[in-house]
């Protein structure tokens, strides 16, 4: 049993399974399969008791400090807090909206925030939510999650996921003393076969007579996709573009708005930078505003589905934002032959294993800008513009 005053690094770092002292009654518990929690060792007439204070994914270190001296001031005086535990009796409802709570300081976006408890709402709560936790049994979660296990497989993982969480956390905290019924369900449910869901994707060869077209197009979703195109980014990345993170002929997306949570630097070819040009005059803040805020204090991002239209109008309905990226990739394969770990830094795809990554810290910046300007002048040729490019590896070392 390590001693010493834990810091929040230090209790981040920690993986081993044992027991480890912060002092002054307070532990930090790392269970066999790597899960954290806090634990107050009390006094409590006479004999020594463990109470559970919450998972560290919901409790800081701060607060489990905080609770812990409450706590003991109570056995001081004489009091149980145990019983102060048993007359809160909480729902579920009541508990998820706790662990919500907690959780949301972590969450990408308050788009991501706000799923994670509607899919509660529209799937458990009808069921569970007014149901004691201590009441709510195996077969209770299974009534939740066997009518869309198959038909909605990937929604229904996510609220087992987090219903398991919310029993987690009552477990931890000291709501609930029995085991978490979504433990051992899993034999009960059907195994679902998971299908690869490939985004549809537009043949690299047929993109510059699509960007051709594009470019007729005046809306600001047909320029936005535009852009998309030419630095293979993802929706919301270009959506919420800002003339803030555009310098010289460098796009620098923010952490929030990347899937992996980490900034990407985008070099932006002759193509791109023209968009850009087109765009200017639109909005001070953001590159392409929704069409319907122009010229209001404050425009709006486009809409998620301001693409879909604009793809139909042009004759192309079913493809999508996402399926160029591919044309992209297969473009960068099969024409440019460019090396893997460059085609795949383009794209923000995390590369190699973690050993791999722990070596490889180069963002290949230069060897991606010079693929994303053939990718460029593949999309938007010039009547000066060979299009057979010479059959060199693009973005190969040297």
């Amino acid at each position: 049993m390590p001693s010493g005053r834990l810091t929040v690094s230090k209790v981040r770092s920690i993986n081993e399974p044992g027991r480890y002292s912060d002092g002054n009654c307070l532990y930090l518990v790392v269970a066999p399969g790597g899960s954290k929690s806090w634990v107050a060792r009390l006094t409590i007439r006479g004999k020594q008791t463990d109470l559970g204070l919450g998972g560290v994914g919901y409790v800081t270190l701060a607060e489990a400090r905080d609770e812990t001296v409450r706590l003991r001031k109570m056995t001081k005086q004489g009091q149980d807090p145990r019983r102060e535990r048993q007359r809160e009796v909480l729902t579920f409802e009541e508990a998820a909206k706790r662990v919500h709570a907690g959780l949301k300081p972590t969450f990408k976006s308050e788009r991501h925030a706000a799923l994670w408890l509607s899919s509660l709402k529209i799937h458990a709560l009808s069921r569970l939510g007014d149901m004691k936790l201590h009441e709510i049994t195996s077969g209770d979660v299974l009534a939740v999650l066997q009518p869309i296990w198959t038909e909605k497989h990937d929604t229904a993982r996510r609220v087992k996921q987090r219903i398991s969480t919310v029993f987690d956390w009552a477990k931890g905290s000291g709501h609930l003393s029995g085991e978490n019924p979504v433990t051992g369900i899993k034999r009960a449910l059907p195994k679902v076969q998971r299908r690869a869901d490939h985004m549809a994707a537009l043949p690299w060869r047929d993109v510059p007579a699509f960007m051709a077209e594009l470019r007729e197009r005046e809306a600001v979703a047909a320029r936005c996709l535009e852009f998309l195109i030419l630095t293979a980014g993802r929706s919301n990345e270009g959506r919420g573009a800002r003339w803030s993170e555009i310098r010289d002929s460098l796009w620098t997306v923010p952490a929030e708005r990347m899937k992996r949570g980490g900034v990407h630097e985008v070099p932006l070819s002759d193509a791109a930078l023209s968009v850009i040009d087109r765009a200017r005059g639109l909005d001070s803040d953001l590159l392409f505003p929704s069409p319907r805020t122009i010229g209001s204090k404050q425009a709006a991002h486009l809409s998620v589905n301001a693409f879909r239209p604009l793809l139909k109008r042009m004759g192309h309905e079913g493809l999508t934002v996402h399926g160029f990226r591919s044309s992209f990739r297969d473009w960068a394969a099969d024409f440019a032959r460019a090396d893997r770990e460059v085609a795949e830094a383009c794209l923000a795809h995390v590369r190699g294993d973690q050993t791999e990554r722990a070596y490889a810290r180069s963002n290949l910046l230069d060897r991606r800008r010079s693929l994303m300007e053939s990718w460029g002048r593949f999309c938007c040729p010039k009547p000066s513009d060979v299009i057979q490019l010479a059959p060199k590896a693009l973005g190969a070392a040297g």
